[in-house]
């Protein structure tokens, strides 16, 4: 299933999404082996960010909190971002390995030349990250291209997201939940405001999840997230801005399993009889049978029915259906009424 699918809401399990971005340390061969990785533990997609870092921030641009936290304090955020870099053959590459181990390949763009980028390598969706989510000349220009986009919306309130939704009119789309720290506070992820966003805008939601563990994933897809996207790294403990608040490849293999029990969990929603159920019913389930023995001409009366076990005989919704029935065929003490006995 593609990412397509998602945003046009064909599809019906969660889309997840092993989110790469920078977790790759300017390393070809790790990004590869990134893909390898997310593809074995489950994801539906990779993601990665794909910028020019002079076009992305300035010289003078400081990290912030986190980032100082995860990396050389004194460097600037344009020094961070450098050494983070793929080049534009790199990022071709990988895509055209994503496509041989059929994986959608997704990025998100930092600026308008990496843009053009991705859409001239045929990537599969667009990612705008929250940092842009407010980037009206940005949306528009990748909203020319009419791939899919999924819209990160950490940072922002409803009127900000409504009206960066005013802008995007040619792409199918849907918008993420984000609570944009690392790691993200639980009792500020706030998972209620995605089915706000839902209702709101009538649009395929889905959370971008920053917290540690998968408890706030697997509460989002029980909520009704259509799209799950979640940091992978391979080692918590390497140096770079987003590792410590990624999952390593065994934490996202029990992320997917886990999702996937929740969709059996969550099942269609029709209320029925489940096959598992029908020996419980019939065992548990009570019947309408007789008090005492009842004889023909009988009329019967409130005191002459009981509801007990088994299931098996005429149900007890019909108890005073019964009332004021004569008794036609000999009826033992205890013994399950039918329709036939009386008239």
């Amino acid at each position: 299933m593609s990412i397509k699918e998602v945003v046009n809401g064909d599809r019906k399990s969660t889309y997840i999404i092993a989110e790469i971005g920078v977790n790759h340390n300017g390393s070809k061969k790790m990004a590869f082996d990134l893909i390898d990785q997310a593809i074995a533990s489950g994801a539906d997609a990779v993601k990665f960010q794909t910028f020019i870092s002079e076009k992305l921030v300035t010289s003078k641009a400081k990290k912030a909190e986190y980032q100082k936290k995860t990396t050389l304090p004194d460097e600037s955020q344009l020094d961070m971002l450098k050494k983070l870099e793929l080049s534009f053959e790199d990022f071709a590459d990988l895509k055209r390995y994503c496509a041989k181990k059929k994986v959608d390949f997704l990025s998100t763009p930092f600026d308008e030349e990496s843009a053009d980028f991705l859409y001239s390598i045929g990537v599969d969706g667009f990612k705008i990250g929250s940092g842009d989510m407010n980037n009206i000349p940005f949306i528009k220009k990748i909203d020319r291209y009419h791939l899919p986009i999924i819209l990160s919306t950490g940072m922002s309130d409803l009127d900000e997201v409504g009206y960066s939704l005013q802008n995007i009119q040619f792409s199918p789309l849907a918008l993420l939940h984000c609570t944009s720290e690392y790691p993200a506070p639980l009792e500020e992820v706030n998972l209620l405001a995605m089915k706000t966003m839902e209702s709101s805008f009538k649009k395929i939601v889905g959370f971008s999840d920053h917290t540690k563990g998968k408890e706030a994933a697997l509460t989002a897809v029980a909520l009704g997230a259509k799209i799950i996207e979640k940091h992978f790294t391979l080692d918590r403990n390497l140096e770079g801005p987003d590792h410590k608040a990624s999952m390593e490849p065994k934490d996202f293999l029990q992320l997917v399993k886990s999702i996937r029990e929740v969709e059996q969990i969550l099942g269609d929603g029709i209320k029925r009889i489940m096959p598992s159920e029908r020996n419980t019913k019939s065992v548990a389930r009570k019947s309408i049978v007789s008090s005492k023995k009842l004889s023909i001409g009988d009329v019967i009366r409130e005191s002459d029915l009981m509801t007990k076990r088994p299931g098996t005989g005429l149900e007890p919704k019909h108890f005073y259906d019964l009332i004021g029935k004569v008794v036609i065929r000999e009826v033992a003490a205890e013994q399950m009424i039918s329709w036939d006995d009386v008239r």
